[in-house]
């Protein structure tokens, strides 16, 4: 056999031998396992269900104006605040423990017909507290009772980079939507995460997270650019500020 034969042959079996080993690997951590690792990545201190803080929000898509939102939350005291500006008017959405209180400019005084033209409702609010406190909350939410979280962890490339996904559904009282999540298999940071609401159309959308600021112990992702799943279309992206803890 010649040399270059054997070298060939070598490679081959090294090519297997590495290939093996990533499948073993995929298949050996369990769902509920990276989902550990993740979270010991984010939240190293378990701190996420005490976390009190204060966090700045530039929106900006192709479509609108900028949009700034100040989110204050305080998780054990069961308060959460958004004061969100755009154009001409600011808009406060306060929730202290069941009590809601919302304005316009400064005002509490709001005419029906502007609440409505401007979707400005303690409904509103609550969605708004579940959506902040969700997706700035990952991957901790996870644990949150009524996920449920795919034992098979996937291993996938996506834009160019592999990773370990995670698939999460829900009881039907929670939700009805499928999500991915994809962290590095490395350090287990969350770099993208991504719905469905029917899998099989292709729809939802997915997240692109970038860089990442520390807050009460917590790793948060500072940039989210959103896409729409079908066609990769861009939707927009929010900046993470400025975040801080608060009494």
């Amino acid at each position: 056999m010649s040399s270059q034969i054997k070298m060939m042959m070598r490679y081959f079996f090294l090519f297997l031998a590495l290939l093996a080993n990533t499948f073993v690997f995929a298949q050996e951590i369990s769902g509920q396992q990276l989902l550990e690792k993740a979270i010991a990545f984010h939240d190293p201190e378990d701190n996420w269900a005490t976390f009190k803080g204060k966090m700045l929000i530039e929106m900006e898509n192709p479509k609108g104006s900028q949009r700034t939102t100040v989110v204050e939350m305080k998780l054990p005291d069961n308060y959460f605040k958004t004061t969100v500006t755009k154009d001409n008017y600011t808009v406060e959405s306060e929730l202290d423990n069941g009590e809601c209180t919302l304005k316009l400019n400064g005002s509490t005084s709001i005419y029906p017909k502007i609440k409505d033209s401007m979707n400005i409702s303690c409904d509103r609010a609550k969605m708004m507290k579940n959506y902040y406190t969700y997706l700035y909350g990952l991957p901790m939410k996870l644990k949150d009772p009524g996920t449920l979280i795919a034992d098979k962890v996937i291993k996938k490339t996506f834009k160019g980079k592999e990773y370990l996904v995670l698939k999460a559904t829900y009881e039907k009282e929670v939700g009805n939507d499928t999500w991915y999540f994809y962290f590095d298999p490395k350090t287990y940071a969350m770099e993208v995460y991504q719905f469905f609401h029917d899998e099989s159309k292709n729809d939802g959308e997915y997240i692109l997270l970038s860089e990442m600021i520390t807050v009460n112990g917590i790793k948060i992702p500072k940039v989210r650019k959103w896409y729409y799943n079908k066609g990769d279309v861009f939707l927009a992206t929010d900046n993470l500020r400025k975040a801080n803890t608060i009494d």
